[in-house]
């Protein structure tokens, strides 16, 4: 029996594995090498990685985990997870069955990419949806922001450390007269009508295509599509989730324990901030399993 099984290889579930190894507890991280962040050429924010593309910090991190003995990396998806805190059993789905003390799931999130030509193929770099991971480099550019809701109004208050040149696209949003009026004040020009077509230039430039006709170009596109977790795991345990603006994530409390005693959720999949960070799914996955190994003592 592992001491802790975890659904999810990427950076919150290898840093999870880390602290447990390190306690010299038992662990199989399974993983299908599939992370949220593959499309991005070039990670930024983690401290000691910065400007390393993401799935080169992975790999290293897998090396590093090498040397710890009772660390188990598996390239395999988990199927189902049944079972209780201190007798968890994970179905993997090439067959095999594991069983844990604990679990820590870090299977993270998939963005939905709207039915509009062109997005999918600049997902990750002309189009992206955090400042924190690319706004250095484009700083002082013309950006453009795909309004999703009210809480892109924070977007473009939090954008002006970045540029002062920030076009919002409406996307058939209704945007009350109020936030009008404040980005009206604050320089930010709204561009009505739907995005029909987005054109890539190489690099971050991009072409924004509206169905009244108009194109617009900008330096770079920042998008925050709807996602949703990339399995469905939480649904069968029944663990309670919390509808954000963008998705549905795990609750959990200040020990990254979720509604079921012994499951504990890190990463992506149980963050409320946005935007994504390496950095928060990292501390994140650390807390995890440092709580995780804490609730076992005896």
């Amino acid at each position: 029996m592992d001491d802790v099984i975890i659904i999810g290889g990427s950076f919150a579930g290898l840093a999870a594995a880390l602290q447990l190894g390190r306690a010299r507890r038992k662990v199989t991280v399974l993983d299908t090498g599939l992370p949220r962040n593959r499309f991005a050429g070039h990670s930024h924010g983690l401290l000691g990685h910065d400007h390393k593309p993401p799935l080169d910090i992975l790999a290293e991190a897998r090396q590093q985990l090498a040397r710890y003995p009772t660390i188990r990396l598996v390239n395999a998806r988990a199927d189902s997870v049944s079972g209780a805190i201190d007798d968890f059993s994970v179905l993997t789905a090439d067959g095999a069955s594991l069983v844990a003390r604990r679990l820590i799931l870090s299977y993270g999130v998939a963005d939905q990419m709207p039915d509009v030509p062109g997005f999918a193929e600049g997902w990750g770099t002309s189009i992206v949806p955090c400042p924190y991971c690319d706004g250095f480099e484009v700083a002082g550019q013309h950006w453009g922001l795909v309004w999703s809701g009210r809480q892109s109004h924070n977007q473009v208050r939090l954008f002006h450390d970045w540029t002062d040149r920030l076009t919002v696209f409406a996307d058939g949003h209704d945007i009350p007269p109020d936030i009008r009026a404040d980005l009206t004040r604050r320089n930010t020009p709204v561009v009505d009508g739907r995005i029909i077509e987005i054109a890539h230039h190489g690099g971050h430039n991009a072409t924004v295509k509206l169905d009244t006709g108009t194109n617009v170009a900008v330096d770079i596109l920042f998008a925050h599509p709807r996602n949703k977790p990339s399995a469905n795991l939480h649904e069968t345990l029944g663990l309670a989730t919390v509808d954000t603006p963008l998705g549905i994530i795990l609750k959990v409390d200040e020990r990254r324990e979720t509604s079921m005693p012994g499951i504990y959720a890190a990463g992506d999949l149980a963050n409320p901030l946005t935007p994504p960070s390496v950095t928060l799914a990292s501390s994140h996955g650390a807390m995890a399993g440092i709580f995780a190994q804490q609730s076992m003592l005896v």
